[in-house]
């Protein structure tokens, strides 16, 4: 079979041994006093390069903390060469969280006086009892509420909870009023806000059997076994299944990214995408109150999504016969460490995958669809998310974000109107808030010289070439500047996008390509200025991004949203209306969900599910599908009242 010069292992995560080996040269090089490692990963060889057969060295990127300075380093090793390539001082922003700065902050703001009497203003003196969640304190930046200097700083702000056992859900009981914002490196609380007390909703609402019984009894068992084992093969970090091909990696900050994605084409891989991920993610709130306005997550910029992955469990968060792969990332001493069971893989039943009854001699013919499922789940405070990539038989990809958690919440007196909230309780609402999330694709649409097209369906106008009024039309627009076409969702047109190869067709002479089908939730940036939140998710303003593949453009907020004040990425990248066409092209999709609570996400909110599709149009001459056998009839039976099996195959 023809070789693809991308599937090539510079892409690959780094390895344990490659990760000791960077925490070294950076080491011997005293770029910091006190190196902190925020995140380390593969610095990823430009393609160009490796197109044009350049020999390219094996390299890492590295966002280094000095907790001596709290000074951001954005470092590049050359692992071949075991030298320093580059150390850039970052003057705007500054690298993600430290996992061990999520202790600090919550440490030091129990010990500052102005806090414990403020917190003693609301009953409150036992501060075992109370959970305190470091935030991000990139929108506070408004003189005469809460205005934090952030030059030379690594800064943390909080919000606080109280616990009446150590299993309480804190959620129930936000300390309302109460803001702390603590300097991590001079180890010392800048400020505490107290904007006034308001009464602490005392009611318990926890999750936990214990609170909710009498449970269930009717929950039958539910089993699902594969007598031979699973049907994927995984060698290295290549996994194969169904005719696809593709290979597994790691990003502290994306978690899961995909490379090198290929579907079998008779004796042919053709490639579909090179590099696929979750780039970042942004939560904004919406309560304006000068306690509330300032909150937001960029949930992978400014903690790392891949460092606050879940170690899985079988049976619980995945069902099935599963294989598990560990992560492996940098700890903030340069040393590896593990995440177990960080991916999961796994097939599923997912319904019919194509059927014809011929009414005229009442033959059947149908055929089940099952899905490869590669998942990780992701807990961020409150919130956890799960990353699926679904891949059919079809060769359609599907991928879901499912939104699970706790919402957040903030007391209120009772009878106060809530115009911004949903109340759950006496005491408590819930805010209203929004989830987005951008999507990096690159793809590579049998070969990387694509053009994306918007497609939008229509009723032709009653005339000559419509006399009946019923014919329907599609409008093709071609993106071939960074600003072409309409940026947003429409369902009213059935819009779409379609990556082509316009130098290859199938048999029926139309260009080669896969389409682009965004879901349900397509909501974008509710925010405006002069929020920060606007200015720093620039993103979030649009659905839809086409940009010509830059190595040094991964991260659509930029690489250090972190206590950034200023807008960067991809609303900066596409000023200059760059060329798009018949190139190599990167999409980037904003997925949005706008969440208005309901009663029944509190406690815990049943799971959301989000998501878009990635289909095959004109890339084969017909259904790639036809030869997936009929199932065995012992498996598509039915139990009637007295029978061991039914027979319903044909």
């Amino acid at each position: 079979m023809k070789g693809n010069p991308m599937r090539h292992p510079l892409f690959d995560s780094l390895t344990a041994d490659e990760i000791r080996r960077v925490a070294a040269i950076v080491r011997r090089e005293e770029v910091a006093e006190r190196p902190g490692f925020a995140a380390v990963y593969t610095d990823e060889p430009d393609k160009r390069a490796l197109r044009g057969g350049a020999e390219v060295a094996r390299r890492a990127r590295v966002l280094l903390v000095d907790r001596a300075t709290g000074a951001t380093h954005d470092l590049v090793v050359d692992l071949d060469a075991e030298c320093l390539v580059s150390s850039v001082p970052v003057t705007d922003g500054a690298a993600p969280m430290l996992l061990e700065e999520f202790d600090t902050a919550p440490d030091l703001i129990k010990k500052d006086q102005r806090y414990i009497e403020a917190l003693a203003k609301r009953g409150i003196t036992d501060l075992d009892k109370v959970q305190i969640d470091p935030w991000g304190v990139g929108n506070m930046a408004v003189p005469g509420v809460i205005d934090v200097d952030v030059d030379g700083r690594r800064v943390a702000g909080s919000v606080s909870y109280y616990r009446e056992f150590r299993e309480d859900n804190g959620y129930a009981h936000p300390i309302e009023g109460v803001i702390a914002v603590v300097d991590l490196v001079a180890q010392e609380v800048l400020e505490v806000y107290d904007f006034g007390v308001r009464p602490m909703n005392t009611e318990l609402a926890n999750y936990t059997p214990e609170a909710n019984q009498p449970m269930r009894t009717d929950v039958a068992p539910l089993e699902i076994i594969q007598p031979e084992g699973v049907g994927f093969a995984i060698e290295g970090r290549e996994l194969t299944w169904q005719k696809w091909r593709f290979r597994i990696n790691w990003h502290p900050l994306e978690g899961l990214v995909l490379h090198s994605v290929e579907y079998q084409d008779g004796d042919e891989y053709r490639s579909v995408l090179h590099r696929a991920s979750l780039a970042e993610m942004v939560v904004p709130y919406g309560e304006p109150s000068k306690e509330h306005f300032w909150r937001s997550a960029f949930d992978a910029g400014e903690f790392g999504l891949g460092k606050l992955a879940n170690s899985l469990r079988l049976g619980c968060d995945c069902l099935g016969e599963i294989v598990y792969l560990d992560a492996v990332l940098a700890g903030e001493d340069g040393e590896p460490t593990v995440i177990e069971n960080a991916i999961c893989i796994h097939e599923e039943d997912a319904g019919i995958l194509w059927k014809h009854t011929d009414w005229v001699t009442g033959a059947v013919d149908v055929r089940r669809s099952r899905r490869l499922v590669v998942s990780f789940i992701a807990t961020v405070g409150n919130y956890h998310y799960g990353f699926y990539w679904n891949f059919y038989q079809d060769a359609s990809i599907q991928v879901e974000v499912k939104l699970l958690g706790i919402v957040q919440t903030r007391s209120v007196e009772v009878g106060q109107a809530t115009p911004h909230g949903t109340r759950i309780a006496r005491n408590l609402v819930a805010t209203y808030h929004q989830h987005i999330f951008s999507f990096r694709l690159d793809p590579e649409v049998d070969g990387w010289e694509n053009t994306v097209i918007q497609n939008d369906a229509y009723g032709v106008p009653v005339g000559p070439d419509n006399p009946y009024g019923n014919a329907i039309g599609v409008k093709r627009t071609v993106i071939d500047r960074e600003l072409s076409g309409d940026d947003h969702t429409n369902p009213q047109s059935s819009r779409n996008w379609t990556i082509v190869n316009r130098g290859k067709t199938n048999a029926w002479g139309n260009p080669v390509g896969y389409k682009f089908l965004p879901g349900w939730a397509s909501a974008t940036l509710l925010a405006q200025d002069p929020s920060y939140i606007a200015k720093r998710a620039g993103f979030a303003t649009r659905n839809m991004w086409v940009t010509p593949y830059d190595p040094a453009e991964m991260r659509p907020s930029g690489d250090f949203p972190n206590q950034s004040r200023s807008g960067d990425g991809l609303p900066r990248w596409t000023k200059d209306n760059r060329p798009v066409e018949d190139t190599d092209v990167v999409l980037w999709h904003t997925l949005g969900v706008t969440h208005i609570p309901r009663a029944e996400d509190w406690p815990v909110m049943p799971t959301e599910v989000a998501g878009f599709h990635l289909l095959p149009v004109n890339f084969f001459d017909k259904n790639p599908a036809l030869d997936v056998p009929p199932s065995k009839a012992a498996h598509c039976g039915s139990r009637n009242e007295g029978e061991t099996t039914g027979d319903h195959c044909h």
